[in-house]
């Protein structure tokens, strides 16, 4: 029986036309950006009802992880409720958590809703739609490697960073406690943005940590990257993954490349050329993989790591009523090779063109295709330096864009988390969001180590 938040659709016909139900699943930064733009769009046209699911009850974007992981951000500052979002723009939100879907009846379901007990709030519900959009975003892939599930920490959500943070805490406590030798080892594999952006932000925790009282912490971390590629950040330009390295490098941090993982122990890595890399903790940024329950939606097209296959106008390949968007989604633009990238660039410009597409579909236009426009790469360093290309061809036509650094390039990468809530918030909100940080951050900074 579907919740009294839903209005079921009427058996007969009637005088007026009842909204189309649009449902969303998924809270990250393409699915939020979608339910707002088209809450705002359709909110008094009575031509829809949007809703939103998500597990979470709250948004904290995804680059921003890192940060959590390493205790550097203050998710109670910075995360977006869903309930105070939705009331502000003209959608709904509901908690959940999707298992399945039938699309002959046009119907979702939900698992049970369960408390931090795991006492049930709720039992198994179906939700209606007549409209479904999939964003739920992507985790890292583990690839089948022994130990891995066992034995490391993936940060793909804010409770798995906050849970890092907890046993990254938790081992600081024993190495500070323990004999003067003793050191604090980490692994990070996979150095794509996450890995690299982790590296250098526990580098920068344990920095802040010498205000504290902790002054040799920082000389006792023993941090390794390990990526199986020849060299990290394999998808940016060669000179932002040199410039990277040569700063992690110089940090202390321990960069391994043509390195592949065949195992993991509890105490330990172990390389496919039998080296062993000692790590107390272990975080797992390899690869990328959509959710698997995809993999079972009703008869519905998948990529081999999970993603929906979609076609350019973000509708999946076998049913005109499903989109999706994000991460979940593999669209392979006409005349390419590969599939769009799974960033959060390729979400933030899907979602205000499947909003406009969708609205002109209430009104009997067709859905639009939708065209990618590369804008670059960014990479925060911490506080210790930031890389970057704008543009595929850059400013100046330079192939693999016009390479950035420093000062600028650090505007840049924060002008990404600006535009992000601009696009939530809308200007003058977004405008007392940046006005309370730059207070936060012209006093003292901290670290949650305490």
């Amino acid at each position: 029986m579907a919740p009294a938040l839903f209005v079921p659709r009427p058996e007969g016909g009637g005088a007026s036309v009842q909204p189309k139900e649009i449902v969303i699943v998924g809270g990250g930064a393409g699915g939020l950006h979608l339910a707002t733009k088209l809450g705002r769009r359709l909110r008094r046209s009575g031509l829809a009802r949007i809703t939103l699911i998500d597990r979470s009850y709250s948004h904290v974007w995804k680059p921003l992880l890192h940060e959590v992981a390493a205790g550097t951000l203050d998710t109670g500052v910075e995360q977006v409720g869903f309930v105070p979002q939705a009331s502000r723009n003209g959608f709904r939100y509901w908690p959940g958590d999707m298992m399945g879907l039938d699309r002959a009846g046009k119907r979702i379901r939900l698992a049970p809703l369960l408390d931090r007990q795991g006492q049930e709030i709720l039992p198994e519900r179906e939700v209606p739609y007549d409209i479904l959009v999939m964003a739920v975003g992507s985790t890292a892939n583990d690839f089948g490697i022994p130990g891995v599930l066992e034995h490391t920490r993936f940060i793909d959500s804010r409770a798995q960073a906050e849970a890092f943070n907890a046993a990254l805490r938790a081992e600081v406590i024993r190495c500070i406690a323990g004999p003067d030798n003793a050191t604090l080892d980490i692994a990070i594999v996979g150095a794509g943005a996450t890995g690299v952006e982790l590296s250098a932000e526990l580098n920068t925790a344990l920095d802040l940590a010498t205000g504290y009282g902790l002054p040799n912490l920082r000389d006792r971390l023993r941090l390794t990257l390990v990526e199986t590629a020849p060299r990290i950040l394999g998808a940016l330009p060669e000179r932002v993954s040199a410039s990277s390295k040569a700063v992690l490098e110089r940090e202390g941090v321990t960069v391994l490349t043509n390195a592949q993982v065949s195992a993991v122990e509890a105490d330990a890595l172990v390389l496919k050329d039998g080296r062993r890399i000692p790590a107390v903790l272990k975080v797992w940024a390899a690869g990328i993989k959509a959710p698997a329950f995809l993999r079972e939606l009703d008869g519905l097209e998948v990529a081999r790591n999970n993603q929906l296959v979609v076609r350019p106008t973000l509708q999946t390949t076998l049913d005109d009523s499903i989109y999706a968007l994000g991460d979940c989604a593999s669209m392979t633009p006409p005349g390419a090779e590969r599939p769009l990238p799974a960033t959060a660039q390729v979400a933030h410009q899907e979602a205000p063109h499947l909003a406009k597409s969708l609205a002109g579909l209430l009104e009997g236009r067709e859905p639009l295709p939708f065209t990618y426009r590369d804008q670059g790469a960014l990479v925060a360093l911490g506080r210790y330096d930031a890389f970057g290309s704008l543009g595929r061809r850059g400013l100046l036509g330079k192939p693999g864009g016009l390479f950035i650094e420093g000062w600028f390039a650090h505007l840049s990468y924060a002008s990404l988390y600006r535009r992000h809530q601009l696009r939530l918030f809308g200007f003058w909100r977004a405008l007392l969001y940046w006005m309370a940080d730059a207070l936060r951050r012209a006093s003292r900074p901290g670290v949650r180590l305490e």
